[in-house]
């Protein structure tokens, strides 16, 4: 502890981490409810001589060694504090009084007061002793336990969309890694190479677990196992009452990341923007990272939905967090969290998601260049949240690109592209993605596309057709056997 830490924590008053007690001459009961609820939830910081609106009272200097040596007794007392804590209180002077000053870490084991549990709530200790459900998430919150691995022994092959999704799932691995092992796999063999399924210990037969139902899950399946499951997706610009355009998401989640990909798509803009010689949509790198970190990172076992609500001025998401910290994340000190880390390796083999603590720094980098200089906001809490603003509704895409030819000298074949990729905000993601794949595959086919982009051959014509024109693409043989090469 340093005077410059001490006085940002008086100023910036109680809350999640901070709590201010006056006991002037002895402790409360209340200091140790405070300490075993820090120790339960994300740590913090107890200041004693102070009162609840941060007004400096100070310690009586006489009372000061008593209180400490009670302080440690009482920490090694297990009719008090159990298991044991380990701390001890400093002694600082500010403006001629005495505080005494106490960071309680996070305890790897849930920590117990006088019989009773405490959890952190604001500014306020609760005692979650007689409430079975919160009880229950604060013992998993310290056994490491992730929802996603919960068995379901009587659930069948039937039951799931296995043979259905597994060619759009290949495609994507293969935009990826072309080498990649699953795609000489078999369907059962790739679900056990991701961890979806496992061995029920009471029964030693293979099953799924809740991975593979969000994963593959058809929609009365995904209900049963998980019914609190969904996103609602909200455009709110104009009626602010209610809303203008609203997508309530119930698929599987490989399914929906196209769904919530495309509502951002279709109500933000794209600027035409060079990354080194190519031209990106840095609009759906930013759109990929919200419905990435929104579906990976989810606690499902809440009945509380997901919610992705796109504003005049910024794109605000939010879903309940089995956190390990609190308040805003910062990208220098940000260490990567996987609260659900099969679904998270699954989305990096799809190219859903890149490697893993990716998602902050591609929003950190690109936000800025997509909101002129302004920067997202990532709150870690029981709800995570995440802000991404957005340009200005004034700034056109035409007066973008003029500033962005200017600036880059961009050549015919970038026009081209530019072009081609903007001719809406549902193609701009589709013409990436085969674009993408053609990079690996050299060449490729209606049906192929049709497969990779989950449209019809019609649809899937028309937008290679499109890539023709603008001479991205070549285009071999008869109807039946046309295949389409880059240029």
């Amino acid at each position: 502890m340093n005077e410059k830490l001490l006085r940002k924590l008086l100023a910036g008053g109680e809350g999640y981490t901070v709590e201010f007690k006056k006991c002037q001459n002895e402790l409360s009961n209340s200091v140790y409810e405070t300490v075993c609820a820090f120790s339960n939830r994300y740590g913090g910081h107890i200041l004693l001589g102070v009162d609840d609106n941060g007004k400096i009272l100070g310690v009586n200097p006489k009372a000061v060694p008593g209180i400490k040596k009670n302080f440690t007794n009482m920490l090694n007392n297990p009719q008090k504090i159990a298991p044991a804590l380990y701390l001890e209180l400093e002694s600082f002077e500010v403006r001629g009084k005495t505080i005494l000053y106490v960071y309680v870490p996070v305890g790897s084991l849930v920590e117990i007061c006088s019989g009773k549990l405490y959890d952190r709530n604001q500014d306020a200790d609760i005692d979650i002793t007689t409430n079975t459900i919160l009880a229950a998430e604060l013992y998993d919150r310290k056994r490491g336990i992730f929802t996603e691995r919960k068995l379901f022994p009587h659930l069948t092959k039937d039951r799931l969309k296995i043979k259905e999704l597994m060619p759009k799932v290949k495609m994507r691995v293969e935009i990826r890694n072309a080498k990649h092992p699953w795609l000489s796999m078999s369907d059962m063999d790739i679900m056990r190479s991701a961890n979806l399924c496992d061995i029920d210990p009471q029964t030693g037969k293979e099953c799924f677990n809740l991975a593979a139902v969000l994963l593959f899950g058809k929609g009365e399946t995904i209900f049963s196992c998980c019914p609190g499951y969904l996103t609602d997706c909200i455009l709110r610009k104009v009626n602010l009452d209610r809303y203008d355009d609203r997508l309530m998401v119930t698929t599987n989640l490989i399914d929906s990341f196209d769904e919530i990909l495309g509502f951002i798509q279709k109500h933000t803009q794209d600027p035409f923007y060079l990354e080194g010689a190519s031209a990106v949509s840095i609009r759906d790198k930013i759109a990929r990272e919200i419905v990435s970190n929104s579906l990976t990172h989810r606690e499902y076992s809440s009945t509380k939905p997901a919610r992705i609500i796109i504003e005049k001025e910024r794109i605000y998401a939010d879903n309940w967090n089995r956190s390990n910290l609190f308040g805003q994340l910062d990208p220098e000190s940000f260490s990567p969290d996987p609260k659900n880390p099969i679904i998270a390796r699954f989305f990096v083999n799809i190219a859903y998601a890149d490697t893993l603590g990716s998602g902050m720094r591609n929003l950190t980098k690109y936000t800025p260049l997509y909101a002129n200089g302004k920067m997202p906001q990532m709150i870690e809490g029981d709800v995570f949240q995440t802000i991404v603003p957005l340009p200005a509704e004034n700034a056109t895409e035409d007066k973008r690109e003029k500033q962005a030819a200017k600036a880059s000298g961009k050549s015919k074949r970038q026009k081209q592209a530019a072009k081609a990729s903007g001719k809406s905000d549902k193609t701009s993601e589709r013409v990436n993605i085969v674009l993408s794949s053609l990079r690996q595959k050299k060449v490729i086919t209606t049906n192929e596309v049709a497969g990779l982009l989950g449209l019809s051959p019609a649809r899937s014509r028309a937008i290679l057709s499109l890539l023709v024109r603008e001479g991205l693409l070549c285009a071999e043989g008869e109807d039946k056997t046309r295949r389409y090469r880059l240029l």
